[in-house]
């Protein structure tokens, strides 16, 4: 009989309560014990283990139960260590009371310093003094500072037989790899959600606690492969109230919308029903949905849908719920991939400005609008097809016909593969005017001179100056310019300027690089008319009378009453040094390579080639 003066026994969290106190008690990490059990029979035993993954899936409870398995001596005594620890020896229940003196535990979160880890590397070298092995429990490891890590390294690498280290994180990239690279990794799974839902139910029976199904996958769910995350939200859930734990009371736990009004608010905003959808999410927001918890169900319906549609057989059927099966299945029909690939990218951005914005809720009717919206746009296939039956079926360019009736056999093959039988007589197309009339409305160089005039046009400086410059002319024909290229020229200059006359003027003009001489580069004309027309009104008596007045002076500027530069004599008698320019012919070249520079030109208004002076 129960003594009613006796204190009641303070309540135990299910997760404390249900921690795994064997290696058989942990679910999920089958990999990682069938290692250590075949090291822990064959005697091979490391001195260091990594136990990496998410929170809450038994790396604690592994590293404890590895102290336990390696300083267990069973019920009578004798025992070594074993897979299975008997639970009953000292050894085990101390350590499973968190009161064995060998068996240290250290949160790095806390003692993150050098000096910590000196006092723990300062009690490596003494024996144990009951257990077997003196265990170093380190946990969230990766929360030591640099120094700390360093400290240990050596001990690590070689520690005493008496001494194993068994390290615990959640950021495996921290650790350094000199640490890593002295232990033994296991990397802990994420549990399955079926798994965990077996897990689960068996602890409600344990419990007495009578729990749904659905509540069940509803924790699993929300857990996200954590088993204490799952045990905290189902010992919540059995908190709520008396009776049996309802989905329901677990959906408005979580602030989740029901599985269905998920399904029915994704098919009105696909359907562009913005009102349907609108009242829809406004009836899960009152019941007590969070919005940023809708759009990640949303994202996850996008995501199951998608992977029915391209690869259903990947599914496995039965672990799908009866409405994810049904609804998704009809979504999976209806809906394109591109659609669906659109809607996932416009629900993960939505739910990134849905999180960060002043007013989740108002973001998230924003997200649902968008997306009502863009699902009545077409795809790019649709819209291609759109624009051609648009134009009358014509086919966005011109296609060779066959040669003759063996041509294919008389067949023509279609987009899909599929040949059909080609016409037997087609009359031959008409020319339609409307491209030459456009091509007639762009400009149309008739010499070389207005061809290179058009690159100031267009404002292609650059290469209107090298045109000027490295560019002697050998031939001109409407379409057609053979060039011969200056030593020191840019060798793309045929390229870029057959590619932009063809674009300019709506022809196809062809570049040809000649050996032959050519003519003087434009450059080299009008300096040689420039020193024609110097020369020509050096021998004005007015022009002369000044310069005689003025020794030294020289003309520096010729301009007419217009503003216009007056020509040049047709026959100009031989030049004379003027300006420090060499007299005789221009050769060799008065701009030599490198020494180009725009500054060094005449006034704009005497230099008509000179680029300054086209827009």
């Amino acid at each position: 009989m129960t003594d009613p003066t006796a204190p009641a026994q303070p309540y135990r969290v299910l997760a404390r309560k249900y921690r795994p106190a064997r290696f058989a008690d942990l679910i999920g990490q089958e990999a990682m014990v069938r290692t250590l059990g075949n090291a822990l029979r064959t005697g091979r035993i490391a001195h260091a283990y990594m136990l990496t993954g998410v929170r809450g899936v038994g790396k604690t409870s592994t590293a404890r139960i590895i102290a336990r398995a390696l300083n267990c001596i069973g019920v009578d005594g004798s025992g070594g260590p074993t897979i299975d620890p008997c639970g009953v020896c000292a050894n085990c229940q101390a350590i499973a009371e968190d009161r064995h003196v060998d068996v240290l535990e250290m949160d790095a979160a806390s003692r993150t310093g050098v000096g910590d880890m000196r006092e723990l590397i300062d009690g490596v070298r003494y024996l144990p003094v009951q257990a077997r092995y003196k265990i170093y429990i380190i946990d969230e490891v990766h929360m030591l500072s640099m120094a700390a890590f360093n400290a240990l390294l050596k001990t690590l690498e070689e520690p005493p037989a008496h001494v194993k280290f068994v390290f615990a994180t959640t950021e495996i990239r921290k650790v350094p790899i000199t640490i890593l690279s002295r232990c033994q990794r296991f990397d802990l799974r994420r549990i399955e959600a079926d798994r965990l839902v077996e897990h689960f139910r068996r602890i409600a029976v344990d419990e007495d606690v009578v729990v749904e199904d659905e509540a069940l996958r509803l924790i699993a769910r929300a857990a996200d492969g954590s088993v204490r995350d799952g045990l905290s939200l189902l010992d919540q859930a059995i908190a709520l109230g008396e009776g049996p734990v309802e989905g329901e009371r677990v959906r408005d736990m979580l602030g989740l919308a029901d599985r269905g009004q998920i399904f029915a608010l994704f098919g009105s905003a696909m359907k562009g029903a913005v009102p349907d959808a609108l009242d829809r999410f406004d009836a899960a927001y009152r019941s007590g949905a969070d919005p940023v918890a809708l759009l990640q169900d949303l994202l996850a319906v996008v995501h199951m849908v998608t992977r029915l549609k391209t690869a259903p057989e990947s599914v496995e059927a039965t672990s799908l719920p009866e409405i994810e099966r049904v609804e998704g299945g009809a979504l999976a029909g209806s809906l394109s991939v591109p659609v669906l690939t659109r809607a996932w990218q416009i629900l993960l951005k939505g739910l990134g400005e849905t999180q960060t914005a002043p007013v989740p809720r108002q973001a998230a009717e924003m997200v649902l609008i968008r997306l009502a919206h863009v699902a009545n746009l077409p795809d790019p296939a649709q819209l291609v097809r759109l624009l051609d039956d648009a134009r009358g079926g014509a086919a966005p360019g011109p296609a060779p016909a066959p040669s003759g009736p063996a041509a294919n056999g008389g067949m023509r093959a279609e987009a899909g593969g599929r040949p059909r039988p080609a016409p037997a007589a087609a009359a031959p197309p008409q020319p339609d005017p409307a491209p030459a009339a456009a091509v007639a409305a762009l400009p149309q160089p008739d010499s070389f001179e207005a061809a290179v005039a058009l690159f100031a046009e267009r404002r292609e400086a650059i290469l209107h100056a090298q045109l000027l410059q490295d560019v002697h002319l050998v031939r001109f024909e409407a379409g057609r310019i053979e060039l011969r290229l200056r030593p020191q020229a840019s060798r793309d200059i045929p390229n870029r300027m057959g590619s932009l006359l063809s674009e300019w003027t709506g022809r196809r003009w062809l570049i040809i690089i000649s050996d032959a001489a050519g003519e003087q580069t434009l450059r080299e004309r009008a300096d040689a008319a420039e020193a024609a027309l110097r020369h020509q009104l050096s021998q004005h008596p007015l022009v002369r009378a000044v310069l005689d007045a003025f020794p030294g002076a020289e003309i520096e500027r010729v301009r007419s009453p217009d503003g216009a530069v007056p020509a040049a004599a047709p026959t100009p008698p031989p030049p004379t040094p003027i300006s420090g320019r060499p007299a005789g012919s221009f050769a060799p070249d008065p701009y030599p390579p490198g020494d180009y520079v725009p500054a060094d030109y005449p006034d704009d208004d005497v230099d008509p080639y000179d680029g300054d002076e086209f827009p």
